[in-house]
């Protein structure tokens, strides 16, 4: 067996043979979630006219402190009714107009309004708590750039600055196929020798969060012909994910079927754990990944790898891993020949407790998880309040 590509060398390979995917014009409300194929302009100024940031008086600075006559009320939606002369004073309601002439907004709680005039004790200045006419953004100015994905607060954003539509890549197109003679759909009564199939639910459920449109494929059992009129139906989708099969043994069909079908294999074995023995390869435009059949091994290769080729499909501006700073909160032994990625639990005080439990067929123990630990190949345990990486799930 060739020497195993390191986490890093095996991510590169994989980013370096993503080709972004086309673009199409998304409506906004319904492009949560979606990557910005070009970057988004505001179509007018933000805000469009100067407005009040508060509820209070409009009134020219110059004017302050005195007792004003007020002489109109401005409402929030509807325009200034006129220009506001010297010696004069408008209610304004918050993100009312400020009409012409006046400059401030003294604070209702900072006047005292009587009799059709208002006293305003203390002077104030040009400007305040008025917010300018494309104070926030000027009209034609990028809003939120290419290669950002849209969350909440970027639709927020876009919506206000006037944007109905924007240009997003298109989603990528991925097909799961789960390979096993031993699996069954859960719900379903076991036989000696059956497991429950829970790969490819939960591979789903973490490619369609990524922004996949996610193809199912039905489990197939070990035998030539299922699989490979299944890899061929997986092979028509940008990405096509198995699970299972990967390895050496006789029952271990997907690589060598691929590679009949013309799948050029970039790699085999990466050095981290769990997850040695994860295949990448392409076809065409095509990217094919092949997971490991243990549940957390799939997990960890998934979030490591085929994650970051989502992202990248989708045009995002850096679709590497997101690690972060972290604390442990107790003890933990590295693997002494290969990476690791530990299952933890970030706990109310903000730091990381290892769970036990780190094999790889162990799927509901990593139902506890909310973050794996990232662990470089090593001999001396990392003491408590260590400082290390970590993903967060």
């Amino acid at each position: 067996m060739s020497e195993l590509l390191s986490v890093h060398q095996a991510l590169e390979a994989v980013l370096t043979r993503v080709q972004p995917l086309s673009a199409e014009r998304v409506p906004l409300d319904q492009a949560s979630e979606r990557v910005l194929a070009e970057a988004a302009r505001a179509v007018v100024d933000l805000p469009p006219f100067p407005s009040s940031a508060m509820d209070g008086f409009a009134v020219r600075a110059a004017d302050t402190p005195g007792s004003l006559p007020v002489v109109e009320r401005v409402a929030a939606g509807r325009p200034a009714p006129r220009a506001l002369a010297a010696g004069e004073a408008m209610g304004i309601a918050t993100g009312g107009v400020v009409p012409e002439g006046a400059d401030a907004v003294v604070p209702i709680e900072r006047a005292t309004a009587t009799g059709g005039r208002v006293d305003i004790p203390e002077a104030t200045t040009a400007g305040a708590n008025v917010r300018p006419r494309g104070g926030d953004v000027a009209g034609g100015a990028v809003v939120v750039a290419a290669g950002v994905r849209l969350g909440a607060a970027q639709i927020g954003a876009l919506a206000a600055a006037g944007v109905g539509d924007v240009e997003c890549s298109r989603r990528p197109r991925v097909a799961v196929l789960t390979t096993g003679t031993e699996l069954r759909r859960p719900g379903e009564p076991l036989a000696p020798g059956e497991i429950y199939e829970s790969n490819g639910p939960m591979l789903a459920a973490l490619l369609g969060r990524a922004g996949a449109e996610v193809v199912p494929l039905e489990s197939v059992e070990d035998e030539d012909a299922a699989h490979r009129a299944a890899i061929e139906r997986g092979l028509e989708q940008d990405v096509l994910v198995t699970s299972g099969g990967v390895s050496v043994g006789p029952h271990d069909l997907v690589r060598r079927i691929e590679g009949e079908l013309g799948v050029e294999e970039v790699f085999w074995g990466v050095s981290v754990k769990p997850g040695k023995p994860l295949a990448f390869g392409v076809r065409g435009k095509t990217l094919v990944f092949g997971l490991p059949g243990n549940p957390v091994s799939s997990l960890v290769c998934s979030v490591l790898f085929v994650l970051p080729a989502l992202r990248a499909l989708q045009g995002e501006n850096d679709p590497a891993p997101g690690y972060r700073d972290g604390t442990l909160a107790g003890p933990v032994r590295p693997d002494s020949r290969r990476d690791e990625l530990v299952r933890a639990r970030l706990n109310s005080g903000g730091r990381l407790e290892p769970l036990s439990g780190r094999e790889s067929h162990m799927i509901v123990r990593a139902a506890e998880a909310n973050a794996l630990i990232y662990l470089p190949a090593g001999e001396d345990e990392i003491p408590s309040g260590a400082s290390v990486r970590y993903l967060a799930l």
